[in-house]
């Protein structure tokens, strides 16, 4: 059984910050490989300031590169629009993986929004990576709230594929001050590069 981290998001863009917590899960909780799902859109999320898919997709690959990441494109091959239809589809596809669903605690705190949050809790184990300034928000989160009674302690963060579902465990690691945020506010043309570069013909 291969052991995998899904960590779903914009990507708008992939920058350090992901890829450190993401070597930083792989580390905590034992995995082979993580992989990261580029969303097409997310519902939760304005559409204005969100880069081409393409581009975000672009950057989460060159961010990945010579690290056990892989930045996929599969719910927009696929058309889910919700992360618990991606789950569920990945959990059909690969019976012979073990899969834990890897989310910030900004997203704990606003977990009971999603599309049957509850649903998600059911089909994989979840990590929470702290970050600063959310966590109490997180902690004191609706969804915390059902979630509680699941929780697992961080030392046995490495033993999440023997775990029943619902579980979940609180990960802490150095943060990483990168914001996506900041680089888009720094240069709100960041794609435009990558979109020329997805663009122009091959020299092969």
């Amino acid at each position: 059984m291969r052991r995998i981290g899904l960590l779903g998001g914009s990507f708008n863009p992939a920058h350090r910050g992901h890829r450190h917590v993401t070597l930083a899960a792989i580390r905590a909780l034992g995995l082979d490989e993580a992989w990261w799902l580029v969303s097409p859109g997310n519902p939760l999320k304005p559409a204005a300031g969100m880069a081409p898919f393409a581009a975000r997709l672009a950057s989460a690959r060159k961010m990945a590169r010579r690290a056990p990441i892989r930045a996929s494109d599969i719910e927009a091959r696929a058309g889910t629009r919700y992360t618990v239809d991606t789950l569920r589809m990945l959990v059909r596809r690969h019976p012979k993986a073990r899969f834990v669903w890897i989310m910030g605690a900004d997203n704990l705190a606003q977990f009971d929004r999603w599309r049957d949050w509850r649903g998600i809790a059911r089909t994989m184990p979840i990590a929470v990576v702290a970050r600063p300034g959310y966590e109490g928000r997180a902690l004191a989160a609706p969804a915390m709230g059902w979630l509680r009674r699941f929780r697992r302690p961080a030392r046995q963060a490495k033993h999440w594929a023997e775990w029943s579902v619902p579980a979940l465990v609180l990960l802490r690691f150095r943060p990483d001050p990168t914001s996506a945020t900041a680089i888009r506010a720094a240069d709100p043309d960041w794609h435009a590069p990558v979109a020329t570069s997805i663009s122009a013909p091959s020299t092969d």
